[in-house]
């Protein structure tokens, strides 16, 4: 059985609930990289954690989502919504990210192989740009509540979650060693308007 060895500072494990969805994409990640994503099967990875394949679909409804699993969501709206309404949108949604990133800490071993993993799988990387999406939809309703116009908060949005997911998955493959949260803050700093402090 596969045992939960280290968890990253980005996940909180609290409840029985939470620790067996642990085990469950530990033990998806260590099958993932050692048999390849397309060769472990959910059962696979339900039989390594030691519960059943019902167990696993209560907690991921598909087998990429073991590996897409992000629950920031909610965080980086309300990070983005606590912006300045007298900002433009772009900043706004610009700082938003950088200070929901600042809480999240140095990230373990675990969060690049599954960035590289994920990089390196077609599939799996279509489920970024659908979870993107979602992202996307909970930035442009947090700005569209602080009377952002439409248009303007659509791009502010897409701009921003585009520099932070090409930075996600350049980190992923890059071997220079710098942090995560350091790349992810120097690609919103490309975002940064001319002359913003």
């Amino acid at each position: 059985m596969c045992e939960l060895v280290l968890v990253s500072n980005i996940q909180v494990v609290t409840s029985r609930k939470d620790r067996t969805r642990a085990v469950l994409q530990r033990c998806a990640l260590e099958l993932f990289l050692r048999d390849g994503y397309d060769a472990t099967t959910v059962a696979a990875i339900s039989r390594a954690a030691g519960v059943s394949q019902m167990t696993f679909f209560r907690h991921f409804p598909t087998k990429e989502s073991v590996v897409l699993d992000d629950p920031y969501d909610p965080v980086i709206a309300e990070w983005v919504a606590a912006q300045p309404v007298t900002l433009p949108p772009l900043e706004r949604v610009r700082r938003g990210l950088v200070q929901a990133w600042a809480g999240v800490g140095p990230v373990d071993a675990d969060v690049r192989a599954r960035i590289r993993l994920v990089a390196g799988h077609p599939r799996l990387r279509a489920g970024v740009w659908e979870n993107t999406q979602r992202t996307e939809r909970a930035v442009v309703d947090a700005l569209l509540a602080g009377g952002v116009p439409r248009l303007q908060a659509i791009v502010a949005a897409a701009a921003c979650l585009g520099g932070l997911t090409a930075a996600l998955l350049d980190w992923a493959i890059d071997d220079s060693g710098q942090p995560l949260g350091e790349r992810i803050a120097a690609a919103l700093e490309l975002l940064r308007p001319a002359g913003a402090s």
